[in-house]
């Protein structure tokens, strides 16, 4: 199991409550997609897997680990986070000092420092841009950015806010793969998403949101069946809508165009 949630609730200093009494468990190497509306806790859930925020009841295990002040360290060595946009973590002069501001931090020796850059960058096809600065970059070259940054600590876990967003047909075809060969690799993608499309099509594993509950939780088969739909409030994936009334659930365009 790569992260056990139990209990979890979570409100905001003004009141508001984000997450209320969830329990969940996420399994290794798997894609689970965490889906609802925008306001439903999404965001507030993903960033108790890293540490960004922890638990104000209830509890949150790690890889094992109790998701606590003591193990933080450690949890983020293992745990990587992309924000939705990538400038919230894109902050130093240029793109070889972001990506090895982690690595600093972790106390890794300057030759493993530079050997590990050069590899992820080399992997990202980001080598030419080391001196650039960031926030002249564009949006698809800042995410790969923020990766790299991501991908040096040589995390177990990636947790993704809205990785997709904002992002053209080419760029998000990159990154599909890109995340498919971290999955190939043994690791555990989490990600947020309000894009029922995208989950339908590619996820393993699916965790549905409402107003900071958990509806509904399972492998995207879920999405298959029309109660689904009802009770969270979310649109119906397209291939579901086109071939509901059909034996047949083609997950992709490809399935769909070879069963016309």
């Amino acid at each position: 199991m790569a992260i056990l949630v139990e209990n979890l609730s979570y409100s905001y200093p003004n009141g508001i409550k984000a997450l209320d009494d969830i329990s969940l468990e996420i399994k290794r190497g798997k894609k689970t997609a965490v889906l609802g509306l925008n306001g439903s806790g999404k965001s507030t859930l993903l960033q108790h897997f890293n540490g960004i925020s922890l638990p104000q009841t209830g509890r949150v295990k790690i890889l094992g680990m109790e998701s606590n002040k003591k193990n933080l360290n450690m949890i983020r060595q293992k745990v990587g986070f992309l924000f939705d946009y990538p400038d919230h973590q894109l902050f130093s002069t240029t793109v070889y000092k972001d990506i090895k501001f982690a690595l600093d931090n972790f106390g890794c020796e300057e030759k493993e420092k530079e050997r590990r850059i050069r590899e992820v960058s080399e992997h990202l096809a980001i080598t030419e841009l080391w001196d650039k600065v960031p926030h002249q970059l564009s949006l698809g070259q800042k995410k790969k950015v923020a990766t790299a940054g991501l991908l040096v600590l040589k995390p177990e876990i990636v947790v993704c806010d809205e990785p997709f967003s904002g992002l053209d047909s080419l760029a998000l075809e990159y990154f599909k793969n890109l995340l498919d060969s971290w999955v190939a690799e043994g690791k555990t993608i989490v990600f947020s998403t309000h894009d029922v499309d995208l989950t339908y099509e590619w996820a393993d594993e699916v965790l549905i949101l409402k107003q900071g509950r958990i509806i509904c939780s399972g492998t995207v088969d879920i999405m298959t069946s029309q109660a689904i739909y009802e009770e969270t409030g979310l649109k119906e994936a397209m291939l579901y809508s086109l071939f509901k009334h059909r034996k047949e659930k083609p997950r992709s365009l490809s399935e769909a165009i070879h069963l016309i």
